[in-house]
């Protein structure tokens, strides 16, 4: 995966890490070299002494990078135009190893918004993974849930996670099929 493209980086403190795929969580200590490989919707893959890692882009100052911010929502935003928001955020989770995002890729099925007593917004996302034992899939549905949340008004964020149907091929976007090649 390390790459002439890569970009070469010395982290700037210790940082949580996710090893792509196994999933599992470690610690990345400040002053270690990586290899920026993919950086996509403010998350980012890096390459280091020969693994992949994810790391979350509100860790993003450890590689020297700007952390990610909430979007803008304007006042008054209505529940429509607040959807389209939340789909856009979505937009911005990717697979660690594929170079598409999730929405395009076919994962995400459903997005519902509902308001609590207190006017609050509670989101509901229903999506799956391109296999069920992916070692990639809590942690997407954790950066889901992650982006989801930070959208201001979200008082809940739910992920359902579904088998049924079962991905394939055909549910990727035209957008997502050409950048990956399968026509």
């Amino acid at each position: 995966m390390f790459s002439q493209n890569s970009e070469p980086v010395v982290l700037k403190r210790d940082v949580k890490a996710i090893v792509v795929p196994a999933g599992m969580e470690v610690d990345l200590l400040k002053d270690s070299l990586v290899y920026i490989t993919q950086a996509m919707g403010g998350s980012f893959t890096i390459y280091h002494e020969g693994n992949l890692f994810r790391i979350a882009g509100v860790d993003a100052d450890a590689l020297g990078k700007d952390p990610i911010k909430p979007p803008p929502l304007p006042e008054n935003t209505s529940d429509e135009d607040f959807k389209s928001i939340v789909w856009d955020q979505i937009r911005t989770c990717y697979d660690p190893e594929i170079p598409v995002n999730i929405v395009d890729l076919g994962l995400i099925y459903d997005c519902e918004i509902s308001r609590n007593g207190e006017g609050k917004r509670m989101v509901t996302v229903v999506m799956t993974l391109t296999a069920p034992g992916c070692g990639m899939g809590e942690i997407l549905v954790e950066d889901v849930r992650e982006k989801v949340s930070i959208i201001p008004t979200v008082a809940e964020t739910e992920i359902e996670l579904v088998f049924d149907p079962p991905w394939n091929r055909e549910m990727m976007s035209e957008t997502a099929r050409v950048e990956l090649g399968i026509m």
